[in-house]
């Protein structure tokens, strides 16, 4: 299996870093081909400018969700972003490891997928019969993504009724409405709580807990969310009344 493994943290002696070796080492154990993108190691420009698409004459026309020329499709993107794409394209899993900083990811990454998911290549694919492929069809489809995430809260606060908000919620704007729309399979996510405080114990059962998940990387069941295209959705992607009758919120997308 090829698993890219994106990691997002300035300091790699972190909780992060060392779960980051111990995963990178478990899969490469296993026979796993594995490529990373540490973003603060590689000093990832996470902001979006004119060099991205081009001349500069063209980027008041190359914005990102916005465009009205495919730069993917006529080859003019930078050569960081390209790199990014060739390492997606060749895997077949995605972990997303950072620390939830503000209820988000760090910037660093946010401007990673702000870069590398462009028109045409990770949104703004047409079906065969002209619908636009996304929320679970599209180029990155077949693909698996994880997210491995380290929080300072303990975890009662980031449970269904924890005053953070239930951890799946606060993770939804990147597992559905990025990963899911680009086409992914989304499984549920790993989250080491209270990781400003872990014991040598609590580490043991942290890193093995990480080792299982990476175990059945390509076994366990995805989250399932609800294609666009599967005929949940009205034609206006409204959930049809009949499905999920007199509840609303981010729960409804989810099977």
């Amino acid at each position: 299996m090829n698993v890219l493994w994106i990691f997002a943290h300035p300091e790699p002696r972190s909780l992060g870093g060392s779960l980051r070796d111990e995963g990178v080492h478990t899969l490469r154990e296993r026979g796993d081909e594995v490529r990373e993108s540490d973003l603060y190691a590689m000093k990832w420009n996470p902001v979006v400018d004119a060099d991205d698409f081009g001349s500069a004459a063209e980027s008041d026309r190359l914005i990102v969700g916005s465009t009205s020329k495919n730069a993917f499709r006529t080859g003019e993107l930078s050569a960081d972003i390209r790199a990014e794409q060739e390492k997606l394209a060749w895997a077949d899993a995605v972990i997303v490891q950072f620390p939830l900083w503000w209820y988000g990811m760090p910037a660093i990454l946010k401007g990673w997928f702000d870069r590398v998911f462009v028109k045409g290549f990770a949104y703004g694919v047409q079906r065969p019969d002209g619908r636009t492929a996304r929320y679970g069809e599209g180029a990155l489809a077949g693909k698996r993504a994880m997210v491995v995430l380290t929080a300072g809260a303990p975890e009662a606060t980031i449970g269904p009724r924890g005053v953070n908000g239930e951890i799946n919620d606060l993770l939804f704007p990147l597992q559905h409405g990025t990963l899911w729309y680009a086409g992914m399979s989304v499984l549920p996510p790993l989250t080491i709580c209270g990781a400003d405080r872990v014991s040598a114990e609590e580490y043991v059962a942290a890193a093995e807990a990480l080792r299982e998940r990476l175990r059945t990387l390509s076994t366990q069941d995805p989250i399932p969310f609800r294609h666009q295209n599967g005929g949940d959705y009205d034609d206006s992607l409204v959930l049809r009344d009949e499905l999920a009758p007199g509840r609303s919120g981010i729960g409804v997308h989810i099977l």
